[in-house]
């Protein structure tokens, strides 16, 4: 296809750093925490790393992992003509906790609205405002929605470096956040990747897992990951990680919480991501007789509802076994 001469010559208004500061401005404004910028062009080793860890199984049940091999390495392939990678960093840190200390608990992601819907929501108005504002253009909006490798995309993009439990760590905001990002096919100016593991010595994350799913720096077995077990596994969970479980129905949070470097995150600031009351105020009595009904008032809208009400209600019955 033919590029348009109008739409070419509106590319060369402005400069390539000049269209930069404008779409981190806007990043801002629209509430997200950081905005890094790369050129899509991601290391060999990332292509190494993703190999082993497939050819080791880790992936478990997980098999869409096992498709699209060159695209999640070659980023740019996703849209035609692209030329840059933005992407920005979606705080959801929150100290809320259910009121009945005994009730099954959620990672804190997944209390508040579906970030996939609440991220991507905000990218497709900073799409608009490339579009309108800086200049036409093709682009797409992600987040944790395509075959990519957005860790390293994040990393590329200067907003920090991937830590020992294999999540992204920025220096001044720790690692609760959402990733996001926009592809589109203007030529931006890149930042400067991240280049630094200041993890160091500390294995703080891999010492505290309950399962011992970090096998090594940076490479977690998900079948042994509690995130996994109750959110993305399709089979029972084996009996030698139920007692692992705790009171975790959803996911888990310990290799963030034990991190140095989420010591002082921040709490959120978008109304979205705040726990709805009804649920904060589930009791542990509640929980054990919990219906399909109840589910679907508790956490329409949420990415809970990609668990499913089947998945949940699994786990609820190892939690409460034996109580």
């Amino acid at each position: 296809m033919e590029k348009d001469p109008e739409k070419q010559k509106m590319h060369s208004s402005k400069t390539p750093a000049e269209m930069s500061v404008l779409i981190k401005a806007k990043a801002a404004e629209l509430g997200f925490e950081g905005c890094g910028i790369s050129s899509g062009q991601l290391p060999s080793e990332e292509a190494v790393h993703l190999r082993e860890w497939l050819e080791a199984g880790f992936q478990g049940t997980m098999d869409y992992m096992n498709g699209y091999f060159e695209k999640r390495t070659a980023p740019l392939t996703l849209v035609e003509g692209a030329r840059s990678v933005i992407t920005v960093l979606q705080n959801y840190y929150t100290e809320a906790k259910p009121s009945d200390p005994e009730a099954p608990i959620l990672s804190i992601y997944a209390y508040g609205k579906d970030y996939h819907s609440v991220v991507k929501a905000k990218l497709n108005q900073l799409l608009e405002y490339i579009r309108t504002e800086i200049s036409p253009c093709e682009g797409r909006v992600f987040t944790d929605s395509a075959p990519m490798l957005e860790k390293a995309l994040a990393r590329e993009a200067g907003l920090g470096w991937i830590g020992k439990n294999t999540l992204l760590i920025h220096p001044r905001k720790g690692s609760y956040h959402f990733l996001g990002e926009l592809i589109i096919d203007l030529p931006l100016q890149p930042d400067q990747p991240f280049g630094n593991d200041l993890c160091g010595s500390c294995t703080r994350c891999m010492d505290s897992c309950p399962t011992q799913a970090i096998r090594s720096p940076r490479h977690l077995d998900a079948r042994r990951c509690i995130s996994y077990l109750t959110i993305e596994s399709r089979e029972d969970i084996p009996e030698k990680w139920v007692p692992q479980l705790g009171n975790k129905v959803v996911g888990c949070d310990i290799c963030q919480q034990v991190c140095p470097w989420n010591s002082k995150a921040l709490l959120h600031q978008e109304p979205q991501f705040d726990p709805s009351p009804e649920l904060l105020a589930y009791t542990a009595a509640e929980w054990q007789v919990l219906d399909q009904p109840s589910f679907k008032r508790l956490f329409k809208g949420t990415a809970v509802e990609r668990t499913g009400f089947r998945r949940m209600k699994r786990t609820l019955a190892h939690l409460f076994n034996g109580k």
